[in-house]
């Protein structure tokens, strides 16, 4: 099967989209995370992104830790 360079990069961007990239570790990792190096990892491909928290979390968010994690 032969793909054409759009399908290729069509391909790509649904991996990348749907992978999580980690998030630098900043105290224990939340929920659903485990430490790499200096960095938490989520243990699968989860839907459930991880930001670092500044202040309150943002709508959509819960906290766990030094995170803000979505619902």
């Amino acid at each position: 099967m032969k793909l054409s360079f759009s399908a290729i990069f069509l391909l790509l961007g649904i991996t990348a989209a749907n992978a999580q990239t980690p998030v630098v570790k900043n105290g224990s990792c939340p929920t659903g995370y485990y430490t790499s190096g200096n960095y938490c990892v989520p243990y699968r491909n989860t839907e459930r992104p991880a930001i670092p928290k500044v202040g309150s979390c943002p709508t959509g968010y819960y906290t766990s830790g030094n995170y803000c994690v979505r619902y």
